[in-house]
Order: C-alpha cells, then structure tokens, then sequence
C-alpha cells in the first residue's frame, strides 16, 4: 500500500494522476495541483507526492469522496453562454460552466477552456486522459471561431495571418481568417488549431480590431450546430468511435 511518504509503489497498478484522469475527477496536470494541496487520500493518508500507483484494491479519495474506478468514455456537446468560467472552482465566487449543468450529469471536465465572454462550443468528457490528448495541438483539429470586432480591416490583411504572427513577444502559429462582413463592427471566421490562451483576441487586437462577440463554431469534427445557449446533448458512441477510434475510448 503506497503512503505520502512513500516511493512508487505497486509496480502492477497505474500512476495515481494518470487514475484520477481516467476517473473523470480531473486532467494528469490538475491531479498534481490537487494532491500539492493536500486534497487527495490513498488508504486514508493524504498524498503529498504523485510518485504513486494504485491498482483496483487500494481506496482512493478527493475532497472526502469515494473515487471509483474509470467508467466508459463519454463526452457531451455544450453551449457555452457568455459569462461563465470554465473551472470547477473560482476564487472570485463568478458562477461557472459545472454549475450550471443539469444535476444528473456525472462529473466531467472540459476539452479546453473558453474564457468568461467566450461563447459556444465547449466539449465535456469524463476520461480527464482523453480530454489532455485532444487539447495537444499535434492532434491537428482545427478551432473554428466567429469574432465580432470593432474596426475596419481587408481580406488581404487577414491573409498575412496564414504564416502566422508574433504579438508582443508570443508566436501564434497559422491562422485562416476570412472577413464575413466589412463593417463598424465586422464579422470574421477564423480557423486555428493551437488555441493559445486568448489568441484570436490578440491577434485581432493586433490587426486594430477589438473583439467584442467570439463564439467558437467547432473543435475538431464536433460542431456547435444549432445547439442552443446552455443547452447540453452527449455525443452517440458511435460516434465518438467513429471520430476518435475505439482505442480511444475506456
């Protein structure tokens, strides 16, 4: 049985981020955090090493509840509404993404994140392992987004985006973006597939356009559609196979 002060132990089990992840508590990196401080307990002692695995015997607990072992992959479709963050917790009390889900969801983690003003598509998954691998950008999936930006701006602008750009000292990788509407406030669609923290509002902020609406259309194969604002719908298992493999999928 592994302790906080123990090694890596039972050489047969798995590490325990790696078991949290695929449990759906969480990703690897969060489950890390989570036992830095002092949340999580093998055996009834507190973890304060990741340097651990667990297999199907030991009894393995996060903020006092019982975690039990991964279930099969799922992921659902969310409509992201404006003014939501999206993290379990916020230390500034703003209500979030995973309170207002219906109550009997299980607990799911996001497919990467969209910040408070972002709209639209945000996938849920309960296989935290599945949700890391579709964050990586060499997954190739493109983030479709609609902005809404105050400014002018041409198409031969946006054009000089596909070799990618450089603000204030941060790389963003190619970007294809294709003016909808010239106007006061114009509308573009843009096609990326790093979805650095906030990129498409610097880059744009870059060009002279403030962003004002931005709605994220698709991830990868999955499209918002006509899903409606807060409205959740979980995507069919074939699907999922069909879209991801069935090695995939726990």
């Amino acid at each position: 049985m592994a302790t906080s002060s123990s090694p890596l132990s039972n050489a047969e089990g798995e590490r325990i981020a790696k078991f949290l992840a695929r449990a759906g508590v969480c990703s690897r990196r969060d489950a890390e955090r989570l036992i830095a401080e002092g949340r999580v307990k093998l055996n009834g002692k507190t973890l304060d090493t990741p340097a651990v695995k667990v297999s199907a015997d030991d009894k393995v607990m996060v903020d006092g509840q019982l975690v039990g072992a991964a279930e099969p992959t799922r992921m659902w479709r969310y409509h992201k509404p404006s003014g939501l963050v999206t993290t379990h917790r916020d230390p500034a009390g703003r209500p979030t993404v995973f309170e207002r889900l219906p109550p009997d969801m299980p607990r799911v983690i996001s497919v990467g994140r969209l910040d408070l003003t972002s709209e639209g598509l945000l996938l849920l998954t309960n296989d935290g392992a599945l949700a890391r691998k579709l964050e990586l950008p060499a997954n190739g999936w493109l983030r479709r987004y609609r902005a809404r930006a105050y400014g002018r701006v041409e198409q031969e602008e946006l054009d000089k985006l596909k070799n990618g750009i450089t603000v204030d000292g941060v790389r963003y990788g190619p970007i294809e973006a294709t003016l909808e509407r010239a106007a006061a406030n114009s509308w573009i669609t843009l096609s990326l597939t790093e979805g650095k923290n906030r990129e498409v509002r610097r880059v744009l902020d870059a060009l002279g356009l403030k962003v004002n609406r931005l709605i994220r259309i698709a991830y990868g194969p999955f499209q918002l559609g006509t899903l409606a604002p807060g409205a959740v719908e979980e995507v069919p298992r074939k699907v999922l196979r069909e879209q991801l493999g069935k090695d995939a999928l726990t």
